[in-house]
């Protein structure tokens, strides 16, 4: 279950190395520009990924059980 945590490289990428693919302000999303929506939505997935990580993750599991 190592590749799991390999979710948290996604986060990465999205937020820092998608930084220079969405830098434009002209398409408004939800009223923000799209930079902004961008590293918004990053913040709510990375907030998701990491909860996905969590429940799967083995060595969690093995603390909860002692």
């Amino acid at each position: 279950m190592k590749g799991i945590r390999w979710l948290m490289v996604l986060s990465f990428l999205g937020i820092l190395g998608g930084i220079p693919f969405a830098n434009k302000v002209t398409p408004y999303v939800l009223g923000m520009p799209f930079i902004l929506f961008w590293l918004v939505a990053w913040v709510i997935l990375t907030s998701a990924i990491m909860a996905i990580v969590y429940r799967f993750d083995p060595e969690v599991r093995e603390e909860e059980r002692t």
